[in-house]
């Protein structure tokens, strides 16, 4: 990620399936904002780590990881992955996504098992969070920051990028429209439209994200997603109380619906050219 990308870090990209967001939230990352705290990506601004377990990450992380993922996390020698543009670790909140890869996960997909503890995977998984958590003002200057522009892209490109890959649900004539004068400042805009519209400007509601729960003998219960993992799904339903269902595999059939999957899908995607042209093309719709 270049120096110049570092806006994107002030506001969240991707929250977790169950994330429900709040105004006391919200004021927390206007205020992370305002500071030049990062919080990309993560779906709230991130608590302090321990430095005691960031401390030993450190250590496991350059015996183990950097040589495929870098001295900084960009990716390294061996081809691994930039782990600050890695949908995984930028979700991960206490390990849930980072662990269950370094324990082998994911080697199908050419991530090998490293042949270190659960403990230790989670001090891993530490280390990386603190990393992420300095995305914004990582490489900066002593001093008084600079005020950077980062209307740099093309908005012509921009617009043509929108229009093949964001049209079905988005459009200039639609939720799109006057949304530079709804959102004036460029770096707030570029972290709205990246982290998929956490505010009143997109269709898109925050913590929008609802479940049908199909029990044995076919019986439907519908709401919204309070609390989701393998073992159980919590929902709130219709006349506000909220109902709990053990899970076992596929038992109850759990289909989740998600108004921000598709942009958290794009997070790996995007390139840091495709980000400035849309930018670009958004500051002008006003």
């Amino acid at each position: 990620m270049k120096a110049h990308l570092a806006p994107i870090g002030a506001v969240a990209v991707v929250c977790a399936a169950a994330c429900v967001w709040s105004p006391s939230l919200k004021m927390a990352q206007a205020a992370a904002v305002q500071q030049g705290t990062a919080v990309f990506n993560s779906g709230q601004v991130r608590p302090p780590e321990n430095p005691a377990m960031v401390a030993q990450g450190k250590t496991l992380y350059a015996v183990n990881c950097q040589a495929c993922h870098g001295l900084d996390l960009r990716g390294g020698d061996m081809g691994g992955p930039n782990l600050l543009r890695s949908q995984a670790t930028l979700s991960d909140q206490h390990g849930e996504n980072i662990v269950p890869i370094i324990q082998g996960g994911r080697q199908s997909q050419g991530m090998p098992k490293i042949g270190i503890s659960i403990e230790e995977s989670n001090a891993v998984a530490a280390y990386v969070r603190s990393v992420i958590g300095t995305i914004g003002r990582q490489g900066a200057p002593p001093g008084e920051q600079k005020v950077l522009n980062i209307v740099v892209g093309d908005p012509a490109r921009g617009r043509a990028y929108v229009e093949t890959h964001c049209q079905k649900c988005h459009s200039a004539e639609g939720d799109l429209k006057g949304i530079a004068t709804r959102i004036p400042d460029a770096k707030t805009l570029q972290a709205t439209w990246v982290a998929g519209g956490h505010s009143s400007t997109f269709d898109a509601a925050p913590g929008n994200v609802t479940a049908q729960v199909t029990l044995v003998g076919g019986h439907v219960v519908e709401g919204q997603v309070v609390h989701i993992d393998d073992f159980l799904i919590t929902l709130k339903l219709e006349d506000g109380t909220s109902r709990s269902f053990r899970r076992d595999g596929a038992i109850p059939q759990v289909v989740v619906h998600d108004s921000l999957q598709a942009h958290r899908d794009m997070l790996p995607v995007y390139t840091d050219q495709d980000i400035h042209d849309v930018t670009a093309y958004l500051v002008t719709l006003k």
